[in-house]
């Protein structure tokens, strides 16, 4: 039997009774997960052209999918609902280019005036399409989803004994106190539910540097001596680290897979109630059709003034969007990569991933591998589905802007590498939306700036009678700007008003400061905007043009941006528009009204990406009740322990070496419960 590459304790006392002496994880249990080769975009396309012109295969090809996906009661609805969508967002597309093409006409500059309103169009689709998600987000949450996945009738039902789930955490040169804390709070969570007994963890590591791994080692062996017999808990350390995350989870399907009928997949910064785990597992066991449930999780845990922003705007907005995605998509919907239960079988069988061919005749990895997953998920028959009422799913967002843009750098390249993926046979329209979605997500920011680009051309080379004048704006341009701001603002207001018809204010520091964080977060989701386009854009040339952008943040540990670091990143761009925009404004007034939601607030970029990475600032607003999200009023107790675990870490390893501060990635526990009693 091959226990090669499990690791061999130092201390084999350390091992529990479910492992072989000088083990970190069971026998292997070797199982089969072999890719299905992708078609390619030009093979897809040629493909998807012979059915629609042969009448015959279209008509086999139609009925080897419906025996695929039986008839079921939300499909239908699903259906007529995508329609409205897609009606409402062709509708006011086209209703804000006639705008457009009224308040602007350029008749000196027919070319000109074509590829703006296209784009404008485009992009105006693109945004309509998030506002339509929130709006029927907010309809759903007051009203709810007869077709959405329930609970009901499932909180007491026993599970069987076969109904085995692995919790698996893939990390790789993490914070160690940060992962196993986390995990150890979920794994107490877990016991106090009864039936620690079905779930077995393990955690899968891709460590390059030695001293990290000698970390998660000692880190794992005293995770299962706290834990004792109330959790088995495997560690597995890869020598051959292929395909990242993604490799690492088919390599563990391979080894141990075939022993669980369902897999959660954890990220490094997960904390899951046990609770959460096990209403996961009733829904499988309930649904039969289910490849794949994803929770909705819930950023917090970090006090600078960024993450305080996006965890607020992730409570009260970022959940509208998450329950209208739900609305639109029913049982095809989003996997987001972590946080969500699988089924193994169908995942080993359908969702082992090939090699994309490039032109050199390489091979490139899937990147972005989980809304792919999905989508073969879809394929193979089985449903996808978000389940945003589902409590106890946790994660953390980035520190700080930087930090947020590294992410997005290695989320643009895996996005705009699906696009090859478009095409492939036997996708559901809805899985491909999805596909192009991801696409949009990046590319969008180019195409805005495009259209900036644009109107600075039409001002500068149209017709002087056509050419916007900076004390003579047109009325239609009112409007369109007005229906913009409605767009890009409402979904704020419904989601205060959402929290206040619940009757939740409380949980968010009261109604003043519940309407004052959003007008904050607001106001600072608009100063980010230009950073954001103008940094997408430089990742999507990158991507496009195989040019290679560097683009490194600090480390966790290191949360604050120092003024040095900030001026290396955006010194550049805020030079150049500076130069542009005083130029413009002096000679072109009208170019300059183009530029100016872009210029001023990249003038002001340097100052806000050092003062929004500070966690000083952040506890200052939090100490005026701003920004408050409930996990801070009232801490869930999986919160709590894992807080208190960090923080732990944290005062041994000071005690051991007063040269390396260790700063722990959940520092609001105390604070928090200070909150809460000053609330009650």
């Amino acid at each position: 039997m091959d226990h090669s590459e499990s690791l061999r304790l130092s201390r084999p006392e350390a091992a529990a009774n479910d492992l072989a002496p000088g083990m970190t994880a069971p026998p292997i249990r070797r199982a089969s997960m072999v890719p299905t080769p992708w078609l390619g975009l030009r093979a897809g396309l040629a493909r998807a052209w012979h059915l629609a012109t042969d009448v015959a295969a279209t008509e086999q090809e139609d009925a080897g999918q419906d025996a695929k996906r039986a008839p079921n009661s939300w499909q239908a609805a699903a259906a007529r609902r995508r329609t409205v969508l897609l009606a409402l967002i062709a509708s006011t597309a086209l209703g804000a280019a006639f705008l457009l093409a009224k308040a602007h006409p350029m008749p000196d500059a027919p070319l000109l005036r074509a590829l703006e309103l296209g784009l404008f169009s485009l992009l105006f689709a693109w945004v309509s399409a998030g506002f339509f998600t929130a709006v029927m987000g907010f309809v759903a949450q007051l009203r709810g989803d007869p077709h959405a996945l329930s609970l009901a009738g499932l909180h007491n039902k026993p599970l069987h004994v076969d109904a085995r789930s692995a919790v698996i955490m893939p990390i790789c040169n993490e914070q160690v106190s940060t992962v196993f804390a986390g995990l150890r709070a979920t794994c107490e969570s877990l016991a106090g539910t009864g039936m620690a007994s079905l779930f077995d963890v393990y955690i899968l590591s891709d460590s390059s540097d030695p001293e990290t791994i000698a970390a998660e080692r000692a880190a794992w062996a005293a995770l299962r001596e706290s834990l004792g017999g109330n959790a088995r808990v495997y560690y597995r350390w890869r020598k051959v680290r292929t395909r990242r995350k993604a490799g690492n989870v088919a390599d563990f399907c391979r080894r141990w897979g075939s022993q669980y009928r369902y897999m959660v997949v954890l990220d490094a910064d997960s904390v899951m109630t046990g609770d959460c785990l096990v209403s996961l597992t009733r829904l499988m066991e309930a649904h039969p059709k289910a490849g794949i449930i994803q929770t909705a999780p819930k950023t917090c845990g970090l006090d600078t003034l960024h993450a305080r922003v996006q965890q607020f705007a992730g409570r009260v907005t970022g959940r509208l969007f998450t329950a209208g995605m739900q609305y639109w998509q029913l049982g095809e919907s989003h996997y987001w990569g972590h946080n969500a239960i699988i089924r193994v079988e169908a995942f080993m069988r359908y969702c082992s991933l090939a090699g994309l061919p490039k032109s050199d005749g390489s091979i490139s990895h899937i990147l972005s591998h989980d809304f792919v997953e999905a989508a073969l998920m879809g394929r193979a028959g089985y449903e996808t589905w978000l389940v945003p009422e589902l409590s106890g799913s946790y994660e953390q967002q980035p520190g700080n802007l930087l930090e947020e843009l590294q992410r997005d750098r290695r989320w643009c390249e895996g996005n705009l590498q699906n696009a090859n993926l478009i095409a492939e046979p036997g996708l559901s329209g809805t899985h491909r939306a999805m596909l192009i979605t991801g696409v949009m997500s990046y590319l969008s920011a180019p195409l805005w700036l495009a259209y900036l680009l644009l109107g600075m051309g039409s001002a500068l080379f149209g017709a002087p009678d056509a050419r916007m004048n900076v004390d003579e704006v047109p009325g239609a341009m009112i409007g369109l700007w007005l229906c913009t701001g409605v767009m890009l603002f409402l979904p704020r207001v419904l989601g205060v008003v959402a929290i206040a018809l619940r009757r939740e204010q409380r949980l968010y520091g009261g109604t003043i400061a519940l309407i004052s964080g959003a007008v904050l977060e607001a106001t600072l989701s608009l100063l980010q905007a230009p950073i954001r386009m103008l940094a997408h854009s430089a990742f999507v040339l990158a991507s496009v043009t195989g040019l290679k952008l560097t683009w490194k943040s600090p480390s966790r540990e290191a949360q604050a941006i120092d003024w040095g670091m900030a001026m290396q990143r955006f010194g550049s761009p805020v030079l150049v528009l500076s130069i542009l925009f005083t130029g413009f404004s002096i000679l072109r007034p009208g170019a300059a009204l183009w530029l100016l939601p872009v210029a001023l607030p990249m003038l002001a970029a340097i100052p806000l990406v050092v003062l929004t990475s500070r966690e000083d600032v952040g506890r200052a607003l939090r100490g005026y009740g701003l920004l408050l999200i409930p996990e801070e009023i009232f801490p869930p107790m999986v919160l709590r322990h894992a807080w208190m675990f960090a923080r732990r870490h944290v005062v041994s390893a000071l005690l051991v070496s007063s040269e390396r501060t260790v700063k722990p990635a959940f520092p609001a526990a105390a604070p928090a419960v200070r909150m809460r009693r000053r609330a009650n």
